[in-house]
């Protein structure tokens, strides 16, 4: 029997999105796929019947409350996946201010953006989670990765400051922290990144989609804080940063990605 529970999923026409949106989909979820490509979510929603698609540009505010309005209606969204998400590579000053002002437009403002319009229908939840896609890129600056890892810093800290400024309201607010994942984002000129030839690629989308399921799940706490990574090399990484002093962090992404 369909559950009564709502996800909506951003960038969900390929890769994590849509990984997250398929696991949901397979446990009954009502589930908004939205994507800007429009194509893409329709083939994925196709004879679904608890799937609802659309087109979405995450910076557009009015696409945004025209997607949310479409998809709850009147009634409460249970779990927003700020998901959507851009990456340019390569050093910093070859890459053009559009392709620097399109990752912090994408990965920055659309989850702003979301999350400011989503708040109300999730309020209505009883058990609401606003979960924004991060990065092991958060952890500390990666060369070639420059502005992408900064706009992941800043989903970082905003998840920070949401889940202590919301959570007396009940909403949870989670980020998830995946190192390099198997989709179209880590290929090409990716692949030639020297972090991406020492660590490999271990996680599948449906790895990270899993993860998602389980932090929706998951007992709240009032301890731990709203981060999880995403496979053991992540859990290292982020252990280690949690508990080293700065000029070890460097020399441990220094080793990695220079």
């Amino acid at each position: 029997m369909p559950s009564s529970r709502r996800i909506l999923v951003t960038g969900a026409g390929r890769g994590i999105g849509r990984a997250v949106a398929e696991r949901f989909l397979a446990a009954g979820w009502r589930v908004g796929l939205y994507d800007v490509d429009g194509e893409a979510v329709a083939r994925v929603a196709a004879g679904r019947p608890t799937a609802t698609h659309g087109v979405l540009d995450v910076r557009d505010q009015q696409q945004w409350r025209d997607a949310l309005a479409t998809f709850c209606g009147d009634e409460p969204l249970d779990v927003l996946v700020n998901n959507a998400g851009v990456l340019s590579s390569g050093p910093f000053a070859r890459t053009s201010l559009a392709e620097h002002r399109r990752m912090l437009e994408v990965n920055v403002l659309g989850v702003v953006v979301g999350a400011l319009e989503a708040h109300d229908h999730l309020a209505r939840s009883s058990d609401p989670v606003l979960l924004n896609m991060c990065s092991a890129s958060a952890l500390y600056g990666q060369a070639s990765l420059a502005t992408y890892g900064a706009t992941k810093s800043a989903v970082k800290s905003l998840t920070e400051a949401l889940d202590l400024e919301w959570g007396g309201e009940g909403i949870r607010v989670r980020s998830l922290m995946p190192l390099f994942v198997d989709t179209a984002m880590v290929s090409g000129d990716m692949l030639s990144l020297a972090s991406v030839r020492r660590l490999g690629i271990r996680l599948a989308p449906e790895d990270v989609a899993e993860k998602a399921w389980r932090v929706v799940h998951e007992r709240p706490s009032a301890v731990r804080g709203p981060h999880r990574a995403v496979g053991r090399q992540t859990q290292l990484l982020a252990a280690v940063s949690a508990v080293s002093p700065t000029w070890v962090s460097r020399l441990v992404a220094r080793s990695i990605a220079v």
